[in-house]
């Protein structure tokens, strides 16, 4: 025992260079308070990304055959609920939250990163079994962090440079983070409390810059030993970062929200404007993108239905079926979404077309489309029987365009936008498992 505590204060008098050394961080600001700060912000804000993610999850009703892209998942995919179609903006403020608050809280996130990074160079490493336990969670803490904004900002920019695939490696990395999360919010919270009430935050927002001193010396070494004199103020910080993080909320909330708003999510990312006419709204995936052509369009397509009575209709025998409107959202898992008018044959139509019952039946969608992961997909039974569930053909009046699903698409209420699905060519009913 007397050899361990000896090679310990061996290391702890013989740290290495540079950031391992605690006089290497100098900065005035950084100390308990504001590590705290920050950290009540994330403390609110990091569970509503967590519990808008998992009905993310759960909008994609993964019980469905095709619909789970986390097929070894196990007990990490669970789900308490089949996706409803009330209300048919659910999916849409649900998601947009999910993303335009996590993207409003990076700025955040790198703040408190900054406030604490002295503490990922504390040496040594770890001076005992629990502190190393405390260590290893700290990683995978901030490693969880980092992996799921990181993957997450890049997924919704479309910027697939990672050699994974996104949705079940952000499913994973969400439970190791959370678990992280949970695990330090229980040791931290009351050192949190108690640093929050050592100063006022009216009283620092009020302290210019020469008035601004370190705070007093902590046991967990966020305050420097010997700091530099200060170039910014704490009120300057807070503002910074407050400042970044309303400044990217500014920038991207317009991507949710119908009218002028739109022209200002310059961070949206497929742009803002989509050229003249009814067909002016977000395209996601291009027809070319997918591998879609004017000729799989043509008079020739036609729509298959697979069922009891399976039947081939073609566009103008679509048309000719009662036609129904509604106006209903589109919502993207990357964030974006938009309300349109959509018109088109009921799927509970064409499910009695095929010799089921409305209610009774799940549908598997097929795409004409030849690329991506998501040409086929499920609906559930409840999805079918909804009045409001559409093959749609037109949208605000206009043919669908080629890169809005022409000649076919589902438009389905409080449905991720992946499910429904463009280029439809076939529609398969079979009697639901439950």
């Amino acid at each position: 025992m007397s050899d361990r505590k000896n090679v310990t204060a061996w290391l702890r008098e013989h740290p290495p260079p540079g950031p391992f050394r605690p006089e290497f961080w100098r900065s005035p600001l950084r100390g308990p308070w504001l590590t705290s700060v920050f950290g009540f912000v994330l403390l609110f804000g990091i569970p509503i990304i967590a519990i808008t993610g998992l009905v993310s999850y759960a909008a994609y009703d993964p019980q469905l055959p095709i619909n789970d892209t986390t097929p070894e998942k196990g007990w990490l995919g669970f789900y308490l609920f089949d996706w409803p179609t009330h209300p048919a903006w659910l999916y849409r403020v649900t998601q947009g939250v999910h993303v335009v608050l996590g993207l409003t809280l990076t700025s955040v996130l790198l703040a408190k990163l900054w406030s604490v990074i002295p503490k990922l160079f504390t040496w040594p490493p770890a001076r005992s079994p629990a502190e190393a336990v405390e260590r290893a969670s700290l990683l995978l803490l901030v490693g969880g962090a980092v992996f799921e904004f990181v993957t997450g900002i890049l997924n919704i920019q479309l910027f697939y440079v990672f050699p994974f695939s996104f949705y079940p490696a952000h499913l994973y990395g969400a439970w190791i983070f959370l678990a992280a999360f949970v695990v330090h919010v229980a040791v931290k919270l009351p050192k949190m409390i108690r640093s929050l009430r050592s100063r006022s935050l009216l009283h620092e927002l009020r302290t210019r810059l020469e008035e601004t001193r370190p705070e007093p010396p902590d046991p967990d070494g966020l305050v420097p030993p010997s700091p530099a004199e200060p170039t910014m103020s704490r009120r300057g910080v807070l503002a910074f970062v407050g400042g970044a993080s309303l400044l990217t909320l500014g920038l991207s909330v317009g991507q949710t929200i119908d009218g002028p708003l739109r022209r200002t999510a310059l961070l949206a990312p497929h742009g803002r404007v989509y050229g003249p006419g009814p067909n002016d709204f977000q395209v996601n995936k291009s027809a070319t993108a997918m591998g879609v052509h004017l000729a799989d369009t043509s008079p020739a397509w036609r729509l298959e239905l697979a069922g009891p009575h399976p039947a081939r209709l073609s566009r103008a025998e679509l048309l000719a079926m009662p036609l129904h409107t509604y106006a209903l959202p589109i919502a993207c898992v990357e964030g974006w979404s938009t309300e349109q008018s959509w018109t088109g044959v009921r799927l509970a139509d064409l499910a009695r077309l095929a010799g089921v019952v409305p209610g009774m039946a799940e549908v598997l969608v097929e795409s004409l489309q030849r690329g991506g992961s998501f040409s086929r997909a499920s609906l559930s039974a409840g999805q079918v029987a909804d009045p409001r569930s559409l093959l749609a053909l037109r949208v605000n009046g206009a043919d669908l365009s080629l890169d809005h699903g022409y000649p076919a698409r589902i438009i389905v209420p409080n449905a991720p936008g992946v499910h429904n699905t463009k280029w439809v060519r076939e529609l398969s009913f079979h009697p639901t498992a439950k």
